[in-house]
């Protein structure tokens, strides 16, 4: 039995939560083109023949320019600590950027083998590909290099494969049918924030955290009643959730709805409230809260 810890690291939007899901075969991280989507440390793991890889999905490393923001990368720079293997996420379709070369930065502290994973093969040429490669392969003394497109899935299965084998021998650490160490609740809340990432405008994304205030099943039915807060830092994004006569929170709810009751294999009755907290990512209570843990 071989077993072990592996944590996905890059800069924000290289598809690090697209790899994750592809390796464990489901949805259990939320996926949006809007950079910083990724806010929690979030575990996934894949159970295979004799192995059984524990990934840890980070939030990508950024200039913070608030108190969540802080948080948030010093969780990607905690979550390389006690690896066995780091795999470093790069970008091909955009140029390498200073938050690049903080992570490679990052890494000199991990003490453990890291490996270049290039995703989106699939949306360059060979010449830009050729380019761009030893440029990224210069950045670190990295073990191997891997070609993937993780939306795609090209090489991702031969990639999982590669990795398990790669880990040392070891227990399993979670039970064989478990894939994310996160509660349903925490999974609902954050669904509902991906269908708000995929429908409004940039001013909205960043400012918007979703708390599931109560789950609850119904003992005669088959019907779980969730009571979820949008919270937004100002009152027109507040009016911009809502929507003209309610229609985008309709439409937020329907989507949420959906893929939350394929999460709990059951009817959802979901109910949604938008709430103005000015400057919640600088209130340390409500970040606590929230999750954001220092």
């Amino acid at each position: 039995m071989r077993s072990g810890f592996v944590a996905i690291v890059g800069k924000p939007n290289v598809g690090k939560s697209t790899l994750l899901n592809a390796f464990v075969g489901t949805k259990v991280s939320i996926v949006s083109e809007k950079p910083q989507t990724t806010r929690n440390r979030i575990v996934g793991i894949a159970n295979l023949p004799g192995a059984q890889v524990v990934f840890v999905d980070t939030p990508g490393v950024h200039k913070p320019k608030h108190g969540l923001g802080r948080r948030l990368v010093e969780a990607a720079r905690g979550a390389v600590q006690g690896m066995d293997l780091i795999l470093f996420m790069a970008d091909p379709t955009t140029p390498i950027l200073l938050s690049d070369r903080a992570t490679a930065e990052m890494l000199q502290s991990a003490g453990c083998p890291v490996w270049l994973v290039i995703n989106k093969i699939d949306a360059v040429d060979r010449d830009t590909l050729a380019q761009i490669k030893p440029e990224l392969e210069a950045m670190y003394p990295f073990e191997r290099t891997v070609l993937v497109s993780a939306a795609r899935g090209d090489n991702v299965q031969d990639l999982l494969h590669d990795i398990a084998q790669r880990l040392p021998e070891g227990p399993m650490y979670y039970p064989p049918d478990t894939v994310v160490d996160k509660p349903e609740e925490f999974l609902a809340a954050e669904m509902i924030r991906e269908k708000l990432l995929e429908r409004t405008r940039e001013e909205v994304p960043h400012s918007v955290a979703v708390v599931v205030e109560t789950m609850r099943a119904r003992e005669e039915r088959d019907i779980v009643d969730i009571d979820a807060s949008i919270l937004v830092e100002r009152d027109s994004q507040k009016g911009i959730v809502i929507g003209a006569g309610g229609r985008m929170l309709r439409e937020v709810g329907t989507a949420a709805r959906a893929e939350i009751e394929r999460l709990l294999g059951s009817q959802v009755n979901l109910q949604l409230w938008v709430k103005v907290r000015p400057k919640w990512r600088d209130d340390e209570a409500m970040l606590n809260r929230l999750g954001y843990r220092e």
